[in-house]
This record gives C-alpha cells, structure tokens and sequence, in this order.
C-alpha cells in the first residue's frame, strides 16, 4: 500500500505538514555567508604604526586602532597627535558593500570625525542610524589613543 493512498487523506495531510516543518527547519539552520575579512592598504601592524622620522622632530605621530568587526563589516582609524593633542582622525576601514553602507559612512564618518578632536577622547556620541560603525569607530578610536599614548 502507498503512503499517499487516496483513502486516507489525514496520511496525506501529516506527511506534507511532517515535510514543511522539516523544511523550515532546515532554512532557518542555514548560516549566511560572511564576506572575506576588508584588506586595507595599510600593511603595518594595525596596533600602532609611527610616522616618519621627520615628523617625530616636530611632535608629529600617528597610530592605527585595532580592527573592530562590527555586524556589518570592520571598522578601522588611524590618529594623528601633534603635541599631546589630538588633531585628525581618518577612517582606514569602514563598512562599503553595498549602496546603504555607503551612505551611511557618507553622513556618519564625517561627523565622528569632526567630534573626536573636539572631545580629545574617544567618548563621543553615536551617530543616529550608524550605531554599529559609531561603536566600531569608537572602540578602534580608543585603541589608537592608547597605542599613541593619549
């Protein structure tokens, strides 16, 4: 006799309810693909990196924060201190995969950047709707003001 014998159509009804269960199971045990991790185009330790010799004379140095992975991609800044203050901060790796990411660092880095200097810290505020880069800028910021010794 057949599974799906006619006759009992309640058979029937169990298996093909068995087999959509079994198969939204099976969809939501799926991970999704994570993309490769960003390569920079800075190839020194992303601890700390020291400026050049000449601006060492003139109080000049610069340090890379640590890559912070956030939920949309790694976030990565680079400091510049000039005596004991910190002058400029500028993103070396930031979420870029898409359209919306894009935007998103088109409003959001800009102002982290200008707030950084100004706070003299890494306590800064969050950026409204860039809360992941905000933290991940914030975290990498902090590493880089260790490494640079603020």
């Amino acid at each position: 006799m057949h599974a799906l014998n006619k006759s009992r159509p309640l058979r029937r009804i169990v298996l093909a309810s068995a087999a959509t269960v079994s198969g939204t199971v099976l969809l939501l045990a799926l991970k999704p693909h994570t993309a490769p991790p960003l390569v920079t185009a800075d190839t020194k330790s992303p601890a700390a990196s020291s400026s050049s010799a000449p601006n060492r004379a003139a109080g000049t140095r610069t340090a890379t924060g640590d890559s912070v992975r956030t939920r949309w991609g790694p976030v990565q800044v680079r400091v510049t201190v000039e005596g004991g203050e910190l002058t400029d901060v500028t993103a070396v790796a930031c979420p870029q995969d898409d359209p919306r990411d894009q935007e998103i660092d088109g409003y959001a880095l800009p102002r982290l950047r200008r707030e950084a200097p100004a706070a003299q810290s890494a306590r800064i505020d969050s950026v409204s709707g860039a809360t992941y880069t905000s933290d991940g800028y914030r975290q990498s910021l902090q590493s880089a003001l260790d490494s640079a010794g603020l």
